[in-house]
C-alpha cells in the first residue's frame, strides 16, 4: 500500500498545473481519488491523513469528502476579525489585515456554495471523519460588509455521520459555518466560529453529539448554535459572543443539556425552544444581556422585544436551575417602551421546573413569567412575589426567594 499522509503542498494532480495554493479543493479532490484507488479493498481501509502547511490557499473547487477515516489536519486555525478589519476604514499601519495559519479562502469559482461537502450514500454512513486546525475564510460580504450575507458554507454534511470530529478550527466571513445533518456522536470543539451569519446548524435529526468549549458568535440574523430534532445533545463550556438572533436555538429536542455556557446577547431568546422541546436541562450558564455597542449595528431591529424571554421554553419536563442572570439595560432602552423585561418564560408545556436561579439587573424584571397554557410549573426562589407573573389559566407552585 502507499503511503497513507499527503501534504497538499507536494501532491501533483496528474495532467494538471494546478498547486494548493491555485486551488487547494481541486488538490484535495485529487488525493481522495487516490486514496480510494489505494484502497480499494473492502477489508483494509484505514484511511489517511491529508496535512496543510501554514500559508494561503485559493479554493476554487469544492472538496467532496466521501470516504470514511479521513483527517484533514492544518497548522492553526489563523482567526482574525474581519468585521473589524472592515469598519476600521485606514489599515495602512497594521501589522497584518487577513487570516493566517492555515488559511483557506472560499472562492468556490465552480458554483457551489460549501468549502467542504461531505456525502456517501448508500451504507454504511461514513465515519470517523476529522477536520482540524485550519481557516476558512470567507472574505468578504460584498456589497455590504455587514450583511453577513454571501451565499458561502464553510462545512456541509448531507447524509449521516457517525463520529465526526470537527476541531481547532477558525471560520469568519462565512454566511453559514456548519450545517450537519442526522449526526451521530458528532463532536464540534475548541473552534473559533465568529463572524458567519450562522455558525453551528445540526439539522434534521442527530443523536449524543457534543458542541463544547468553542468561542462562537454569529451574525444579527442567525444562530451561533441550532439544533433540531437532537437526542443527548451536550451543549458546554462554550464563550457565546453577541450578536446572532438567538445564541442557542433548540427545536422540537428532547433529553439535551445546555451547562456552564457563557452568553452575552444583545436581544432576548438567548435559548430558546421552539416547538416541542422536552426533558432538556438549562443548568449553570451564565446569561449577559446588554446594548449593542458597535455603531454600525445600533440599528439592527431586535429579533425578539424584552418580553420573549432571556430563556424562551417550549415543551414538557424541562429543568431551568442555578442560573445567573446579567440584564444590563436602562429603561429607555426596554422594547417594548414602559415593559418589564422577561429572564424566563413558559410559553407552554407541563411540569417544567424552573428554580434556584439569580439575576442583578439595572431595571425591575420578571425573573418568570408562565403563559396562560402552562400546566403544573414549579418556580422556586427565583425572585420576588412581584418579579413572578402568570397569565390567567396557567397552573403552578411558586415560592418566593425569601
Amino acid at each position: 500500500m502507499s503511503s497513507t499522509t499527503y501534504d497538499v503542498t507536494t501532491w501533483t494532480i496528474p495532467g494538471s498545473a494546478t498547486t494548493a495554493e491555485t486551488d487547494i479543493g481541486a488538490v484535495i479532490n485529487s488525493i481522495i481519488a487516490d486514496i480510494k484507488a489505494q484502497q480499494s479493498s473492502q477489508q483494509s481501509k484505514p484511511g489517511a491523513v491529508i496535512s496543510i502547511p501554514p500559508g494561503d490557499y485559493a479554493l476554487k473547487t469544492r472538496v467532496v469528502i466521501d470516504v470514511s477515516y479521513l483527517r484533514i489536519q492544518g497548522a492553526g486555525h489563523g482567526f482574525t476579525s474581519s468585521s473589524i478589519r472592515y469598519n476600521a476604514g485606514d489599515t495602512t499601519n497594521w501589522h497584518e489585515i487577513w487570516p493566517g495559519g492555515s488559511r483557506i479562502r472560499v472562492e468556490n469559482t465552480d458554483g457551489a456554495a460549501e468549502a467542504i461537502l461531505i456525502h456517501r450514500d448508500g451504507d454504511p454512513r461514513l465515519s470517523s471523519i476529522e477536520l482540524a486546525d485550519f481557516c476558512l475564510d470567507g472574505v468578504s460580504f460584498m456589497p455590504d460588509e455587514n450583511s453577513y450575507r454571501n451565499g458561502k458554507i464553510g462545512i456541509r454534511s448531507t447524509t449521516a455521520t457517525d463520529s465526526m470530529r470537527i476541531s481547532g478550527l477558525g471560520l469568519v466571513y462565512l454566511e453559514r459555518g456548519i450545517v450537519v445533518v442526522d449526526a451521530d456522536a458528532l463532536q464540534i470543539t475548541n473552534n473559533m466560529l465568529c463572524e458567519c451569519g450562522s455558525c453551528v446548524e445540526l439539522v434534521g435529526s442527530g443523536q449524543a453529539s457534543m458542541v463544547n468549549d468553542n468561542l462562537i458568535g454569529a451574525g444579527p440574523w442567525g444562530f451561533s448554535i441550532f439544533a433540531e430534532h437532537h437526542f443527548g445533545l451536550i451543549v458546554a463550556g462554550n464563550n457565546i459572543f453577541p450578536r446572532g438572533a438567538s445564541s442557542i436555538h433548540l427545536k422540537d429536542a428532547a433529553n439535551n443539556v445546555i451547562s456552564a455556557n457563557r452568553l452575552h446577547s444583545f436581544f432576548s431568546g438567548m435559548i430558546t425552544m421552539e416547538g416541542a422541546c422536552d426533558r432538556n436541562l438549562v443548568s449553570a450558564n451564565h446569561f449577559l444581556r446588554n446594548p449593542e455597542s458597535f455603531p454600525v449595528f445600533q440599528d439592527v431591529p431586535h429579533p425578539q422585544d424584552d418580553l420573549f424571554g432571556l430563556v424562551h421554553v417550549r415543551g414538557s419536563g424541562n429543568t431551568v436551575v442555578s442560573n445567573h442572570f446579567s440584564f444590563e439595560v436602562s429603561s429607555v432602552s426596554v422594547q417594548p417602551a414602559g415593559a418589564t423585561p422577561t429572564l424566563v418564560l413558559v410559553a407552554s408545556g407541563t411540569h417544567n421546573y424552573i428554580a434556584t436561579n439569580h439575576h442583578a439587573a439595572d431595571v425591575p424584571v420578571h425573573a418568570v413569567v408562565l403563559d396562560s397554557s402552562t400546566i403544573d410549573t414549579k418556580v422556586l426562589d427565583c425572585g420576588t412575589a412581584a418579579e413572578f407573573a402568570a397569565f390567567p389559566g396557567a397552573t403552578f407552585g411558586f415560592r418566593p426567594t425569601p
